[in-house]
């Protein structure tokens, strides 16, 4: 089977297409056809050995997929060849065939294009997770998203609408703006890009205020780096912000505008609660398959790439040029 494999530490040009034995279904596990990957910032981080988690070289990457069940090993009951599922691997995706444990497949419904599907979880799941389950959002507060017409920006802007909040959109251009409104964003701005100085930290900061009527009661923040204080600096009191992930760069954050504005710092690591949690985390996929299947969410996959190509989309993700979710497809 053909794969996309990082065989030495760096970026997506050190990936290599090989040619590598089909796999073979353990005790638990299946086989699925992939069909699509979608790429994540996770991939950016994996094959540049700065990811959390790190494989045995070679490895794919690809940490979110959609396919057909192929084969299933000893014991799987709960799908069986010919399903269409999406499936959640951690990495190891971009291959023609994949093996993973059962657990980690998740049906999906006859109409969901394998495109979409394997734009799914990932984005929508770690962004149900940090509104509902680590910010406790509330109809009618006010929510600030970042990087918004990225991928998981826009499912931040849908499911904040879809929950009742007033959403506002940050954006590094008109365009990008533009289309976080189309999604549903009741207002929004642009933001300068590189680094920020401190007026242009306070200018930021006092903007995002004046969208937000005096402040935000939630701040999703995707980006980092030096936007990550001027929007702590704009919560209203007992806001609760949203550490999502850092393509800025990590911030350094003064820790006394937590004591003054009486807000929160939460942490949002989804993958690990979807395993202590696994009752919650079923309870959180029927929910965003019932915004699925009745339009208030749908993912916005912006450009399709051949297998060959996968790391051109790693690239354009790393280089913050995307627009929604890109998908690598094989079939």
């Amino acid at each position: 089977m053909k794969a996309l494999v990082s065989k030495a530490p760096g970026g997506p040009e050190t990936l290599e297409m090989v040619d590598l034995p089909d796999p073979v279904a353990g005790k638990g596990d299946v086989i699925v056809r992939v069909h699509a990957v979608g790429v994540n910032y996770p991939d950016v981080l994996i094959i540049e050995d700065k990811y959390q988690f790190q494989p045995e070289r070679p490895f794919s990457p690809g940490g979110e997929v959609s396919g057909v069940i192929e084969a299933v090993g000893e014991g799987v009951t709960s799908v069986k060849p010919g399903d269409r599922v999406l499936a959640l691997p951690g990495w190891g995706g971009m291959q023609e065939k994949l093996v993973v444990d059962a657990s980690r497949c998740v049906p999906i419904p006859d109409a969901m294009p394998f495109e979409e599907a394997a734009a799914f979880v990932l984005t929508y799941g770690t962004t149900h997770f940090a509104l509902k389950y680590r910010a406790d959002l509330q109809p009618g507060e006010k929510l600030f998203v970042p990087g918004a017409a990225g991928g998981t920006g826009i499912a931040a802007i849908e499911l904040g609408k879809a929950m009742g909040a007033e959403v506002f959109a940050g954006a590094s251009s008109e365009d990008k703006l533009a289309m976080a409104k189309e999604k549903g964003a009741d207002d929004g701005l642009v933001y300068p890009t590189g680094a920020l100085d401190k007026s242009a930290q306070k200018a930021l900061s006092d903007a995002i205020k004046g969208l937000g009527g005096g402040g935000v009661d939630v701040v999703y923040d995707c980006v980092g780096g030096d936007y990550a204080e001027p929007m702590l600096r704009a919560m209203n009191w007992d806001g609760r912000f949203l550490v999502i992930g850092f393509p800025a760069g990590i911030p350094s954050i003064p820790l006394n505008l937590t004591l003054l504005k009486n807000c929160q710092i939460v942490g949002v690591f989804w993958g690990a609660w979807t395993a202590r949690r696994p009752d919650q985390f079923q309870d959180s996929l029927k929910e965003l398959f019932g915004f699925y299947a009745s339009g208030r969410i749908r993912p916005h996959v912006s450009q399709t790439f051949p297998l060959e190509r996968g790391g051109d989309a790693i690239r354009l993700l790393a280089d913050r040029k995307a627009k929604g979710k890109l998908v690598v497809t094989l079939v």
